[in-house]
């Protein structure tokens, strides 16, 4: 019995029957397993292991409680039990250009913020390269880490979603939550569910589109906030980017124009943080 009546479980069995794919003819499911365990140190770390199993393919495995959770550049984070959605799901991709492969948390972004908006009802978007924001806090991060490049492409994508963590419980104060976004609902079976529809719908239509990316890059664009603000680029070698954010590329690039009217540069890799007007970080 949980001890939190106001965190309480997923319900597994409700969510794989709503999700997994019980015969070949079934059009409403996407995913071949889905697990829910109470406690875990990183679900992906736990996918990426399962990963040498080639059989293995739309698998999900959601934490209840993480006590090593990952994001980008190896920081950790850690929420209370059942206060968030730690979900990882390994997918695999036959014909994909192994260039392509940075698309996936871009494209993964596009799904989560489509899915906060439809079902939690809150004007969500996305900084680039892969966080989710609410009125310019984080309520969401992604990780996406490679599981194989032969025979396919294989990549273990993990979301980490802030649902009922209060205001005192908020690791940092540039954090938020669903619940004080004030979303419509705060249920992790809903946001789950649609969630990883959400999911299953941007991979289907990528892989329907023979994997190119310029309708990825366009969805990315009109739910990217970081385009046309003013950006501080922590770039790696401790080198440093202020300008206007003007586009992302089609390799997934940040283009940002540096103040003084140098030429723009495209960024891969670096921090991002959205500058006000003439002051510093937002």
């Amino acid at each position: 019995m949980y001890s939190d009546l106001n965190r309480p479980p997923l319900n597994a069995d409700a969510l794989r029957a709503a999700l997994v794919t019980r015969d070949a003819g079934d059009p409403r499911a996407f995913y071949a397993s889905l697990d829910v365990v109470e406690e875990t140190g990183s679900t992906n770390a736990d996918l990426l292991a399962r990963s040498v199993d080639s059989a293995l393919d739309r698998a999900v495995l959601i934490a209840e409680y993480q006590d090593h959770g990952r994001g980008r550049h190896s920081r950790s984070f850690v929420a209370p039990p059942r206060s968030s959605i730690s979900v990882s799901v390994l997918l695999r991709m036959p014909g994909l250009p192994l260039r392509s492969m940075g698309w996936f948390p871009l494209m993964t972004g596009i799904a989560v913020v489509d899915a906060l908006r439809s079902v939690a009802e809150v004007d969500a978007e996305l900084k680039w390269p892969n966080d989710v924001l609410i009125g310019g806090k984080k309520v969401a991060g992604i990780l996406a880490e490679v599981a194989a490049t032969a025979p396919a492409p294989a990549v273990v994508i993990g979301v980490g979603l802030n649902v009922t963590i209060t205001e005192a419980e908020l690791p940092v104060p540039t954090a938020t939550s669903l619940q004080i976004a004030g979303a419509a609902t705060t249920d992790r079976d809903t946001l789950a569910r649609a969630l990883l529809r959400s999911l299953a719908t941007q991979f289907a239509a990528w892989q329907e589109d023979g994997w190119q990316v310029d309708g990825l890059a366009a969805a990315y664009r009109a739910r990217c906030g970081t385009l046309g603000q003013r950006v501080r680029v922590e770039l790696p070698g401790d080198e440093e980017l202020v300008g206007i954010a003007a586009d992302v590329d089609l390799q997934g690039r940040i283009v940002v124009k540096p103040d003084g009217g140098a030429p723009a540069v495209a960024v891969s890799a670096g921090d991002v943080t959205h500058l006000r007007a003439h002051a510093g970080p937002a």
